[in-house]
């Protein structure tokens, strides 16, 4: 996309000067999110307070052909919120109403600058449950968990992201508003745009206001925390578990470096790691009165012993299972504070864990980098860090994309795809042709071009470079 000169004022036609920003300081602030160090300076911010506004701007962007990338907390991983283009950078956290809790019906309605905590507590309180809790839960928004399809670790019974969203409403490239879909549980009523919408990473749409699906709330867990001597036999334990007839409510994978790294950037060091414990699993179960849960955990614990598993510690108390929680919460942001690093969302059938953790290990051994490993288990979804450290310029630029290149082949190899929940964005997209065939790419390409014909949504993202 060429740059375009453009009458950034006029867009005071249709918002207050204190909502329109063309300071350094601000532009700053919108110029990254959380992916590595990247950083693109938009033209302006603009932060809009409802629909209406929205579609004026997107209505003016549309006539002058200025791109708009929509951001919300900027938690991202993928530089799905990069203006990569400059242009106009479309804040949404001034549009953060709950607009309603529907107890009759279980259903929120929502605007996308809502906090994804707030609106699990919210539901909570009226003993409902919005179980979408990606790890940045308390600063992550509703809009953004709809761009990327967001996850997190209750996914592995309650699902992501759209198995949430009812019906959208969405203002198109040229300010058009629509729903796209209805308030209803079932809904065969022609094509389904919300699906579509869904993880399209603002490439398609602005997302102004959602309808999610609520269910009523388990009040009780239980929660495990188990070592292992070996990491593939922590991973291999997860498909038998299911194989077992269990279903937790979490399970999730933590190597040693994780651990370690979580510990002494939150100074938490309990509990403690054994000499040998090369990686732990923390599974959860939950139910709606306490006898629910022993069964589980009966089912699973047998799983367990059989794949090498130490002692399992059973945290009794909430404080207990706060902690156990907090520590792997804090995972991405320990692994970020402690090196320069790339994380990779890689998801596989979960059967396939061991075979995908053996193969980062060897790209390690074979590049010459530290890997650090954890996520998902219960989804087969591996956030894979890998640090700089102290790998010259040379490996860092050159070698590694070739090593993340081989990684991404076994992946899809094993019969994965390159991302989980973190969505595609800017990092990942000259990838793609390992995920999607050319047939596969030129439909997504017809979509795109049929919704936004200028190109001006959120471009830059997910399609590979040309050549």
């Amino acid at each position: 996309m060429e740059p375009t000169l453009a009458p950034f004022d006029e867009l005071l036609q249709w918002l207050p000067a204190h909502r329109v920003h063309w300071s350094e300081q601000k532009r700053q602030a919108h110029a990254s999110d959380e992916t590595e160090d990247l950083a693109f300076m938009p033209d302006v911010v603009v932060e809009p307070e409802n629909v209406e506004e929205v579609s004026a701007v997107m209505s003016w962007a549309h006539r002058h052909g200025i791109p708009v990338t929509a951001a919300g907390a900027r938690t991202g991983l993928s530089g799905g919120a990069l203006p990569v283009f400059g242009g106009i950078a479309l804040s949404m956290l001034r549009m953060n109403r709950i607009v309603a809790i529907d107890t009759l019906n279980h259903q929120a309605v929502v605007e996308p600058g809502v906090i994804t905590e707030e609106l699990s507590n919210a539901a909570a309180q009226h003993g409902l449950m919005y179980a979408v809790d990606p790890a940045s839960r308390g600063t992550c928004t509703i809009g953004g968990n709809v761009a990327e399809n967001s996850g997190g670790p209750r996914a592995v019974k309650y699902g992501v992201t759209k198995d949430w969203i009812l019906n959208l409403e969405v203002v198109l490239a040229d300010g058009t508003v629509i729903e796209t879909g209805a308030n209803t549980l079932k809904n065969s009523t022609g094509y389904n745009l919300t699906q579509l919408m869904v993880g399209s990473e603002g490439t398609l749409g602005i997302v102004t206001k959602a309808t999610l699906k609520l269910l009523p709330l388990p009040r009780h867990q239980a929660l495990m925390l188990v070592p292992f001597t070996s990491a593939e036999n922590a991973c291999a334990a997860v498909a038998a578990i299911f194989q077992a007839g269990a279903m937790p409510s979490a399970l999730e994978f933590m190597e040693r470096d994780a651990i370690l790294l979580a510990q002494q950037f939150t100074g938490v060091t309990e509990p403690a790691l054994g000499p040998d414990d090369a990686a732990h699993l923390l599974v959860e179960v939950d139910g709606f009165v306490p006898e629910d849960l022993l069964p589980q955990c009966e089912r699973i614990l047998p799983v367990l012993e059989k794949h090498g598993a130490g002692e399992v510690l059973f945290a009794e108390s909430a404080a207990e299972k706060d902690a156990l929680w907090f520590l792997r919460r804090r995972v991405g942001e320990a692994v970020k504070a402690a090196s320069t690093y790339k994380e990779e969302d890689t998801v596989v059938p979960r059967g396939e864990l061991p075979r995908l953790l053996g193969k980062v290990k060897q790209l390690g051994e074979t590049y010459g980098f530290r890997s650090v490993c954890y996520g998902h288990a219960g989804d087969g979804n591996l956030h894979i860090n890998i640090l700089r450290d102290d790998l010259d310029e040379a490996i860092w630029n050159e070698r590694l994309p070739q090593a993340i290149r081989e990684l991404f082949a076994e992946v899809v190899r094993l019969g994965g795809t390159l991302s989980g929940e973190h969505g595609i964005g800017y990092v990942q997209k000259n990838y793609m042709d390992l995920a999607c065939n050319p047939a596969q790419l030129a439909v997504m390409r017809s979509i795109k071009d049929a919704l936004d014909p200028k190109g001006i949504l959120n471009p830059g993202k997910v399609f590979p470079d040309a050549g």
